[in-house]
C-alpha cells in the first residue's frame, strides 16, 4: 500500500464517521436528549432568582 491508497482510506473512513455523527445528532429519539440539554442554562438562573426572593 502506498500513501495515496493509505490517505484514500482515511478519507472514506473520516466521511464515514461524520455521516455517522449526523445521523445520530438528527435522529429523532436523541430529540428529547438535546430539548433537554438546551434548556440547562435557564435552569441554573431559575434556581438563582429564586434563592434571591427568599
Amino acid at each position: 500500500m502506498d500513501q495515496g491508497t493509505l490517505q484514500g482510506i482515511g478519507t472514506i473512513l473520516t466521511m464515514i464517521a461524520f455521516l455517522g455523527v449526523c445521523w445520530w445528532a438528527y435522529s429523532s429519539r436523541k430529540k428529547k436528549d438535546f430539548d433537554e440539554a438546551a434548556q440547562l442554562p435557564f435552569v441554573d438562573d431559575t434556581k438563582s432568582s429564586q434563592d434571591e426572593d427568599k
